[in-house]
């Protein structure tokens, strides 16, 4: 049998099709869920980049599919790899901890050594007097990176073991929000693309 004959083979229709589908569905959809992520996130140039790769990925799945429509396998490898996309795409941007988030810290106990351990880290912090339903509080906030997260919970725990905090996506921030050297990447960043455009 020549290697075109493979192709050719009920074998490979019954088996092979449904296997790439299944695998072009992962990819597509995979991509396809950071996109959508990327898009919340504000980044305008890179989600229509990935776009691209996804609709070509998606297009010759879905003609696989069309073209055998008498094995059922088809529908259901197409669906298979449309769920364990979903789950590739959230599980690969979390890991990825790309952005920044804003953490709000509601404390009783007095938050000085918290705040002051925190912007020995680098951080950028904000403590402010707050009135609580059983008394006084202190509200602290700081923006951080994703990736920090797990660098700043055990901090918050180590000082205020009982405190409440919450963690919030931000789409944007302007330079004086983020610690100097992350403000003197975006000031770089931003150079580059304006002396880019003036040209």
């Amino acid at each position: 049998m020549e290697f075109a004959d493979i192709f050719q083979s009920e074998a490979f229709k019954l088996y092979g099709i449904p296997m790439l589908i299944c695998l072009a569905r992962i990819t597509d959809v995979t991509i396809g869920t950071m996109r959508i992520i990327f898009i919340s996130k504000g980044m305008k140039y890179l989600a229509p980049f990935i776009g691209f790769f996804e609709i070509c990925i998606w297009l010759a799945a879905i003609t696989q599919v069309m073209e055998n429509l008498n094995h059922i396998s088809n529908f259901f490898a197409y669906a298979l790899g449309y769920s364990i996309g979903n789950f590739l795409g959230i599980f690969i941007e979390g890991k990825l901890a790309i952005g920044t988030v804003v953490v709000r810290i509601i404390t009783k106990k007095d938050s000085h050594e918290l705040a002051k351990t925190l912007r020995k880290q680098g951080y950028s912090v904000t403590v402010l007097d707050a009135q609580g339903n059983t008394g006084a509080v202190n509200v602290v906030f700081t923006v951080i990176k994703r990736a920090d997260v797990p660098k700043i919970l055990p901090i918050i725990l180590h000082y205020n073991p009982n405190a409440v905090y919450s963690i919030e996506d931000i789409r944007y921030i302007s330079e004086y929000g983020l610690p100097s050297n992350e403000a003197k990447t975006k000031r770089n960043i931003v150079n580059f693309l304006t002396r880019g455009i003036r040209k």
